[in-house]
C-alpha cells in the first residue's frame, strides 16, 4: 500500500453515483492498486455484493458501466488497465438505457 512521506498512507478514492450508492451506502471508499483493475479487486473483496453489478462473470467491466479516474472517461475495454496514483478519484457510473 503507498505510503507518502509524512507516514499516512494513501489510497484512491472510489465514488459510486446513484443507484450503485444505494448498495454500498457511505462513500466514498477507498482502496489500495496501481490500476483501476486492482483498486476495484481490492474494494470488491469487501464489498462482493457490488460485483456483479460493475464486473461481468469474466471480470470485465460490464457494458453498461461508466469510469472516470481523475477527470477523464475511461474506454470500457481499457478501463480497468489505466494506471492510477494514490490519490487518484476514481467515479463509477451505470448507465441507464430504455425509452
Amino acid at each position: 500500500m503507498p505510503q507518502s512521506f509524512d507516514g499516512v498512507r494513501h489510497m484512491a478514492e472510489i465514488h459510486f453515483t446513484s443507484h450503485l450508492r444505494n448498495l454500498v451506502p457511505g462513500g466514498p471508499l477507498s482502496a489500495s492498486g496501481a490500476t483501476v483493475g486492482e483498486a476495484l479487486a481490492n474494494l470488491l473483496a469487501k464489498q462482493p455484493h457490488v460485483r456483479g453489478y460493475v464486473l461481468d462473470e469474466r471480470g470485465e467491466l460490464r457494458k453498461h458501466v461508466c469510469i472516470f479516474a481523475d477527470g477523464e472517461r475511461l474506454a470500457r475495454d481499457s478501463a480497468l488497465s489505466r494506471s492510477i496514483g494514490p490519490d487518484s478519484k476514481l467515479y463509477v457510473m451505470q448507465a441507464l438505457s430504455g425509452g
